[in-house]
This record gives structure tokens, C-alpha cells and sequence, in this order.
């Protein structure tokens, strides 16, 4: 036997999100239906909703630097306190705005600290790659200094032992030496602890910090595409451009 134990007729952040993009009021829409007033009579047709050349990216906002002590290494459980959108009529336009709003857009030349596990070396290497053909200079810990090095890119080692002297991760986090981090967790109760400190560091300093290699490659990718170079205009504008 089935039981229904309760009914929720709710929706999630992803409605708002499809309403901006099309253009289609869709909890006035959806209400309206529930209260026995059909699609036709709110004047849509059945079917898909036609096609858009238009791209458009959401995206999670995070308040790391207001939650003291949190780590901001993302797992199962939900840390964003938000969510953003790009669009355009490019992906690499609709990414870098996206990602602007994050506030994970990189500044067109810098530097960036890479401190990377050992198991995700080979998938970062094609990222750091980008980041150097840019001309970012390229700070990272022991280990991956040496897979940097071991390829023939110009790196400078710096320590994550805090209690090793000056400077460490953290001096050239605080002191603006590098404008990006690239994080990713290791095993092990003292990796983890070096990394906390890493992460903490540049969520109070406001800086990106990507724990994803995934989010790390689409920054890159943005800087490699140009894609800062884009134009804002009123959403409406973008829905009903005829290409």
C-alpha cells in the first residue's frame, strides 16, 4: 500500500531562474493553473517553449568570509547562501559574467597559489597550463611546484608549514602576492589542517578560492577566451533579439 503523507506544492531556486531566462512568470503562471484557470486561457500554447540563442549560467554565492571558522571546502551539505546568473549569447560571455557575480572572476593578469593532491596533479596540470599561457605567475606548494617544474613552467615554491619561517601560503595570501587560490583536499589530518588554513586565509582576504578543478577550469578558461569582454543590457533586451 501507498500512503501519502503529506503534499508540498513547492518549487525551488531554479524556478526563478527559468522565469529570468524566458521570460515567463512562472509561479503567477502556476498558481493560476492550480485555481482551475488552464494555459490556454493565460494565453500559452502547449508544447516546448521555443528555443533561445542564448546562454545562460547559475551559479552558487558563498559568505565564507562572514562565517568565521567555517571551512570552505565544499561537500554534501549545502554552505551557498545564494545563487547568481549569467547570460549571454555566448557561453564564454554568459561564464565570465557568471562567474563576476560569484565573485570567482580573476583579474586579466596576476597570480594565483596552486596546493593540489596528489590524485588530482594530472587532471590540474591542463588548468595550470592556462593559467601560464595568460601570463599568471604561478606560486604553489612543495609538491606541486615539483609536477609544475617537472614540465618546464616557471613556478615559485613557497611553504605550507606554517611554523617554518617566512613567507608561507599565508603571507602571500595576506600581502596580495597572488589574487586566486587553487585548493584541492587531501588525506590525512595535517594536509587538511594546512589547507583549512589556506582556504580561511583567502575567504577573509576576498580573494577567488576554487576547491573544485571543474570551477578552477572554467576561471581559466575565461581568461584564456577573453571572456570579460562582453556587454550588459536590460534582461528583456536579451529575449527578444532575432538572430
Amino acid at each position: 500500500s501507498v500512503y501519502v503523507l503529506e503534499v508540498n506544492p513547492r518549487a525551488s531556486r531554479t524556478i526563478p531562474f527559468i522565469s529570468k531566462v524566458t521570460g515567463v512568470p512562472m509561479v503567477n503562471v502556476a498558481t493560476k493553473v492550480m485555481l482551475g484557470k488552464s494555459l490556454k486561457e493565460q494565453g500559452y500554447d502547449t508544447g516546448l517553449w521555443p528555443r533561445q540563442n542564448l546562454v545562460a549560467i547559475k551559479a552558487p554565492v558563498f559568505s565564507m568570509s562572514k562565517l568565521l571558522g567555517v571551512d570552505t571546502y565544499l561537500g554534501p551539505e549545502m554552505k551557498s547562501t545564494g545563487e547568481v546568473m549569467g547570460i549571454d549569447y555566448t557561453f564564454d560571455a554568459a561564464l565570465a559574467k557568471a562567474l563576476l557575480a560569484a565573485g570567482l572572476m580573476l583579474l586579466p593578469q596576476g597570480a594565483i597559489l596552486f596546493s593540489v593532491a596528489d590524485r588530482d596533479k594530472p587532471e590540474a596540470l591542463p588548468i595550470i597550463r592556462k593559467f601560464s599561457s595568460v601570463g599568471y605567475k604561478l606560486y604553489a606548494t612543495e609538491g606541486t611546484a615539483a609536477m609544475i617544474e617537472a614540465v618546464g613552467l616557471p613556478v615559485k615554491m613557497i611553504s605550507k608549514k606554517l611554523s617554518e619561517g617566512h613567507p608561507n601560503v599565508i603571507d602571500i595570501i595576506n600581502d596580495g602576492t597572488v589574487n586566486g587560490v587553487v585548493n584541492t583536499i587531501t588525506g590525512g589530518r595535517i594536509p587538511l589542517r594546512d589547507g583549512f588554513h589556506i582556504r580561511r586565509a583567502a575567504a577573509e582576504k576576498r580573494i577567488p578560492c576554487f576547491t573544485s578543478l571543474d570551477t578552477a577550469r572554467a576561471a581559466a578558461e575565461a581568461l584564456v577566451n577573453g571572456g570579460q569582454i562582453y556587454s550588459a543590457q536590460p534582461l528583456p533586451s536579451y529575449r527578444t533579439r532575432k538572430d
